[in-house]
């Protein structure tokens, strides 16, 4: 009998201590502190706060700042608690209480610190799952220890860090936000091997394959509609001229970007350089089909010959000019990946590494032009009327391309207050957001109209969240009564820099949350559900 009233108790606290914001920060519900152990052994002791816990395959750890080539060994990891975990599905090794872990160091001893970074992921019993963090710490110099001086330094929470590599580029050409991210973490001896590894990538971008076609008229130049026949040497002389121009280009672009600093990703996005874009691809595309020759002034032409003299194909100035203009052609393409990129080395200030970089990711971006110049003879048949058709072909991709760099300035009026909308098995219908201009948007068109809104904090990760979306919102009564609410819901999947705004403005840590506004757009943070509350009484909490 007393055994059973005592885990009522329990677990009446527990549900008392779900509903309410008893939660801890982060930083103190996993505290971490850094020593050395030896002169070549670091010695990490993690210590989650009572109730909470960490997942071992969470923990990572690197070295982000050393001047002497510090590096690290295999950590040594204490054997954890198994634990059934929901949110993954599986077992999962846990560590529920304090425990050490040893970090191999090898390096320089005389080494006058570096910088390291652990990265976690943990939770509470309670219910809530805190987003993946990254904490970081400055151990002092190695042979701190052998002098009898014990350095112990408090670990500092920071933004989230994560190590990507090369390969992982390719998957983020698109994202500007990770883009910079990712270069942000790689580390300046592989730094320029990205970005040529990025520069290729975006070689394979419709924009700038369609510039094959014209690149071989350059190569093998053009008389009476006939290619004439040039020698490998020579092609390969056309090709690197036009590279070359192409890459000075870029190179100008970044030391432009380093000069000008964090405004350079909002101009490429401008809606007048969008539409100089588009107008360039029009004009390419009337010339596939034959409406006019783009070539360059006859004055220019004489000259050019003057200097370059008689040459068997294209000439090589004419090459590097082309090479030049193709940047503007490949721009709206790669607008995604170059934001990125001018994002990141407009941060770090250094003109002429911003000029070196992107010099490089031009390279790599005329690679494969390289390759087709040089091999071209034996790829391209010989001229007939199919060219004709090739050429009409590309003329129309190009105007598709021309309406696809544009769209983004309609789509952006029309989905700047329109939301995406998420239904859930039950049948309610929620909005969501993902920024916290979009969620004041909604807050004060509700206010307008006279309707209480439910903000809901979601994620896919959150095995609470579905808890309450299989149990508690598909209740019929609670159904009913939610039919009077906007329904908003943040997706928290991502955990986005956004997002991380909003958790701040509201004083959240992650998913799961709930928050009530009235019909004024004001909060009641008496009725906030921090994790799960089954349907009768989430009930009252309508009420």
């Amino acid at each position: 009998m007393i055994k059973k009233i005592l885990v009522s108790l329990s677990l009446i606290f527990a549900s008392l201590g779900a509903c309410g914001q008893n939660f801890l920060p982060p930083e103190e519900a996993f505290k971490v502190v850094a020593e050395y152990a030896t002169a070549d052994q670091a010695l990490l002791t993690v210590k989650p706060a009572k109730g909470y816990y960490i997942y071992k395959e969470s923990l990572k750890f690197q070295i982000t700042k050393s001047e002497t080539g510090v590096t690290l060994g295999v950590p040594g990891l204490p054997q954890g608690k198994i634990k059934f975990d929901e949110n993954f599905g599986k077992n999962l090794e846990t560590y529920p209480k304090e425990f050490g872990i040893t970090l191999p160091i090898v390096g320089n001893k005389n080494a006058s610190g570096f910088v390291l970074q652990m990265e976690l992921q943990g939770c509470a019993e309670k219910g809530i799952c805190y987003p993946p963090m990254t904490l970081t710490v400055t151990l002092a110099s190695l042979h701190a220890i052998v002098d009898g001086v014990l350095q112990e330094d408090v670990v500092e929470p920071n933004k989230p860090i994560q190590s990507f590599g090369l390969i992982d580029l390719w998957s983020a050409r698109d994202d500007a936000g990770l883009l910079a991210t990712m270069l942000q973490s790689i580390s300046p001896v592989i730094l320029l091997g990205a970005f040529f590894i990025l520069g290729l990538a975006m070689a394979l971008t419709p924009c700038v394959l369609p510039m094959l076609p014209i690149m071989s008229s350059v190569v093998f130049g053009s008389k009476n509609n006939q290619h004439q026949s040039v020698s490998k040497i020579r092609s390969s002389i056309l090709a690197i001229s036009y590279v070359l121009g192409m890459a000075i280009m870029y190179s100008l672009a970044g030391m432009a970007a380093a000069a000008l600093g964090a405004n350079i990703q909002a101009w490429l996005l401008n809606p007048w350089v969008l539409g100089i874009f588009a107008l360039m691809l029009v004009a390419l595309s009337a010339s596939l089909f034959g409406f006019y020759e783009l070539r360059l002034p006859q004055a220019w032409h004489n000259k050019i010959d003057r200097i370059a003299g008689k040459q068997e194909g294209g000439s090589v100035l004419g090459a590097f000019f082309l090479g030049a203009i193709s940047t503007l052609i490949a721009s709206p393409c790669v607008t995604a990946p170059l934001a990125g990129v001018l994002a990141f080395i407009a941060q770090t200030g250094s003109i002429p590494l911003g000029g070196l970089l992107l010099f490089v990711m031009a390279l790599g971006m005329g690679l494969p032009l390289m390759l087709f110049a040089i091999g071209a003879r034996g790829l391209v048949p010989k001229a007939g009327p199919w060219m004709i058709l090739v050429q009409r072909i590309f003329g129309v991709l190009l105007l598709i391309l021309a309406v696809w760099v544009v769209s983004p300035i309609f789509m952006s009026n029309k989905s700047a207050d329109s939301i995406n909308t998420h239904q859930i098995k039950s049948g309610l219908i929620f909005d969501r957001v993902s920024t916290s201009a979009q969620l004041t948007a909604v807050l004060k068109s509700s206010a307008a109209n006279g309707q209480p809104v439910l903000l809901d904090f979601y994620a896919d990760w959150c095995v609470t969240c579905k808890e309450m979306e299989l149990l508690t919102f598909s209740d019929q009564e609670v159904t009913n009564v939610l039919k009077t609410y906007r329904l908003v819901q943040i997706d928290m999947t991502k955990n986005t820099a956004d997002h991380q705004v909003i958790l701040k403005q509201y004083g959240l840590f992650g998913p799961p949350a709930i928050l009530f506004f009235d019909k004024q757009g004001q909060e009641k943070s008496s009725k906030r559900v921090i994790g799960f509350m089954k349907a009768d009484r989430f009930l009252e909490r309508l009420k």
